[in-house]
């Protein structure tokens, strides 16, 4: 298994432009949602507790997320417990707020991801490593500890692989002069 450095270094080389950066942090967020809305259903009650694919996604991606680091791990760990707390309330709706949630929620946030990419002029990381969709939250709250001034050494350490964050120029790339 990839260190927390190595998953992030390689996610963070698709993602250098601060405009799609920003726009990662409205759509993986919506990603995430849409995805526990939509996998909320259906569900078994066992001992009081929905369990639905929905809760086994969230165990399963906290198990991995802790196993990356146990820092990182416990706040992405508490951010899914939200995230499937949310879901179930939505899945228990009728079907066509449960299904127009998860799929508007999908759609929107994938647009902010593709804007975020056009600013990039790269493709996103999954199509190359699947692993990426899994990393992506990851990688938003990483750049949320980083504002904060929390974790400098990873910052450091990914940033000696794919250099800093940067605006890349859109359009004007191609003109020649």
């Amino acid at each position: 298994m990839k260190t927390l450095v190595e998953q992030l270094t390689n996610y963070a080389a698709y993602h250098r432009d601060r405009r799609n950066i920003a726009t990662h942090f409205i759509g993986i967020p919506m990603i995430v949602l849409a995805i526990g809305c939509l996998t909320a259903r259906p569900s078994i009650n066992v001992a009081g507790v929905p369990l639905s694919l929905s809760l086994l996604l969230v165990l399963g991606t906290s198990i991995y997320y802790l196993l990356l680091d146990l820092r990182f791990g416990a706040v992405m760990t508490a951010l899914l417990a939200a995230t499937w707390w949310f879901s179930i309330g939505v899945a228990a709706q009728p079907t066509s707020v449960w299904l127009s949630t998860g799929v508007g929620l999908f759609v929107i946030g994938w647009i902010f991801q593709f804007v975020g990419h056009y600013y990039e002029g790269r493709k996103p990381a999954f199509v190359d490593d699947l692993v990426g969709l899994f990393i992506g939250p990851l990688f938003v709250v990483a750049e949320v500890a980083f504002a904060m001034g929390l974790r400098p050494e990873v910052l450091r350490a990914i940033e000696a692989k794919v250099g800093p964050t940067h605006l890349r120029q859109v359009g004007l790339d191609s003109i020649k002069h």
